[in-house]
This record gives structure tokens, sequence and C-alpha cells, in this order.
């Protein structure tokens, strides 16, 4: 079995659901019901996974997600396929992007906004003493 090189995930990964469709036998897709595409997800584990229908592949289990799948036959809480995932790419430029479209945007720090009234005054210089 050969990895995709895409993937790049890891224990703890924020990854985003690309894909909540299962495909069923006769062609039939349904939506899974475990996830939602769209939604943020944790990785809780990944690994190798040779399952009795899906056969070999590379699968992860989320924090606080069960797949529900496999109970019936004896592999409970069976792993989904990595490919149904990508890591959330937190966008480092996405506060100049936000300002170029709405430049009344105040910038926040992680704490909050910087100050509530807009910009800070200019500080007040002090004196040098004249006879220095």
């Amino acid at each position: 079995m050969t990895i995709d090189p895409r993937h790049d995930l890891y224990v703890g990964c924020d990854v985003v659901c690309v894909d909540d469709k299962v495909p069923l036998i006769g062609g039939a897709v349904v939506k899974d019901k475990a996830i939602t595409e769209g939604e943020i997800y944790v990785i809780e584990w990944i690994g190798i996974v040779n399952n009795y229908v899906f056969g070999e592949y590379l699968g992860v289990r989320l924090k606080g997600v069960n797949s529900r799948f496999g109970a019936e036959n004896a592999q409970p809480h069976t792993p989904f396929n990595a490919n149904r995932f990508r890591p959330l790419v937190k966008d480092p430029l996405a506060w100049a992007k936000r300002i170029a479209t709405d430049p009344s945007w105040k910038v926040d720090g992680p704490e909050g906004p910087l100050h509530p009234d807009g910009p800070l005054p200019e500080p007040k210089r002090v004196k040098e003493a004249e006879d220095a």
C-alpha cells in the first residue's frame, strides 16, 4: 500500500472534513451521521487499517467522534479513511486580507481588541532637561 504524500496528518492535528458521504452497495450514497463536511475535528489516532469491507487504508480516529461502523462485525469504532479529511491550514495573512476587504476593521490581539476606542493616542514625549 502506498500512502498519499498529501497526508500531513498527526495526532492532535486539526482537520476539516472534506467528504461526509458513504458509498453503499449498489452505487447509492448517503451522508455519514458521525461527521459533517466542513466541520473541524482533532485527530486522536492515526494508522494503517485493514478492514474487511474497505481493505487497507490510512485511517484516523477523531476525538469525541465514534464512527459507529463495524460494531456488528466485531470491529467497533472503525477509523475513518484519512482521504476524507485535510489538515486545517490557518492562514497567517488572514488579518491582511481582512483589512484589504474592510479597512475599518480593527486588528485584534490574542487577548481581544487592542483598544476598544480605536488606535491609542501618540505617547507623550518627556522633554529632555535643557541643561543636560
